[in-house]
């Protein structure tokens, strides 16, 4: 990722002056206004800044940036971030998909764009249901859901994006929920300031044909009891009178209240999202809310070879090795004839 500079940006300065097209109460405002605020903080100039999209609700966001924009075909946002990245080294890109387009469509370039650790930061909006095209179940919709392309409920079981994160070998991985702007904002620039692939999942919610889809997670009633906000170095304390905790049992993990059955603030884990084993970030991130909290925030975050600058280094090196200043050059240095 390019230095940034010191802060001469505000968010507006990455806002354009199109009309947003989303329903009045979408999730997607939230994320917009956060990636805002997020790319302000980062600092860095909007000229060196791409947002990349494929199909769907979630993936009109480029028209609402004041920044360099693809709105690209369906599922082949990563590939199109991918070869953008590799050939623009010096710009940060951002790629935003949904749970359809992103896991569908899109699923191969997502986990190869991972597994590559591309220096993109993968945007994956979750309202677990097709929305611009108007209500089908999704890759990420629960078993026994009932849509328009599912009128008697889905017979399958849903990818979970954290595992295929994780299954691809992910460097970094972090969550917020649409409503949680401050948490929002706190992931997307720890994701921008990751060299390789970074992936933030974002709980969203679609107001026309799927409302209300996270609440048992997102109402404000019992959100403090049911999510964890993960931070490196802080203990995993959660809850409404932040008496609940996070413990090793065997194995697992167990939620527990402190001071009582003998726990004390002392058998409460640490958070370290930097250690390079990802066993204890699996089980973090597989957590759902219902016997142990949903996990917010950063959850993975480790260094490792990052593939555009891979490549940059391997072309130097062959350029020097076998003196090459062109690809023609290159392609005349093999064996090669002339047809007259």
């Amino acid at each position: 990722m390019e230095t940034p500079c010191t802060s001469q940006y505000t968010a507006a300065n990455f806002k354009n002056g199109q009309s947003v097209r989303w329903c009045p109460g979408c999730g997607d405002h939230a994320i917009l206004n956060t990636l805002h605020k997020a790319m302000a903080q980062l600092g860095i100039p909007p000229h060196k800044t791409a947002v990349i999209s494929g199909i769907g609700c979630s993936s009109r966001l480029p028209y609402y940036m004041n920044t360099y924009g693809f709105h690209t075909i369906h599922g082949r946002a990563a590939a199109i971030a991918t070869g953008f990245k590799v050939a623009n080294p010096e710009m940060t890109v951002w790629q935003v998909s949904g749970d359809g387009d992103g896991l569908a469509i899109g699923g191969n370039h997502f986990i190869h764009a991972i597994r590559r650790n591309v220096d993109i930061n993968m945007l994956l909006f979750n309202n677990k249901i097709y929305g611009l095209t108007k209500g089908q179940y999704s890759p990420t919709s629960d078993r026994g859901f009932v849509s328009k392309s599912s009128p008697y409920g889905t017979t399958e079981d849903p990818f979970i994006p954290a595992e295929l994160a994780f299954g691809a070998r992910g460097n970094f991985f972090a969550r917020s929920i649409d409503v949680e702007l401050k948490i929002s904002e706190e992931v997307l620039v720890a994701a921008a300031k990751h060299d390789g692939a970074s992936v933030v999942e974002i709980l969203q919610n679609c107001v026309i044909f799927n409302n209300g889809i996270h609440n048992a997670i997102t109402d404000r009633e019992y959100r403090a009891d049911r999510t964890i906000h993960l931070v490196h170095g802080e203990k995993m304390i959660f809850g409404k009178e932040k008496n609940r905790g996070l413990v090793r049992n065997g194995f697992l993990l167990k939620a527990v209240t402190i001071g009582e059955d003998g726990y004390t603030i002392d058998d409460v884990l640490v958070h370290d999202a930097h250690t390079p084993s990802n066993f204890l970030h699996q089980q973090l991130a597989m957590m759902d809310g219902t016997d142990l909290p949903l996990a917010i925030g950063v959850i993975r975050d480790v260094a490792s070879p990052v593939y555009n600058e891979e490549i940059d280094h391997q072309v130097e090196e062959v350029r020097a090795r076998k003196g090459f200043n062109s690809l023609r050059e290159m392609i005349l240095a093999g064996d090669h004839w002339t047809v007259k």
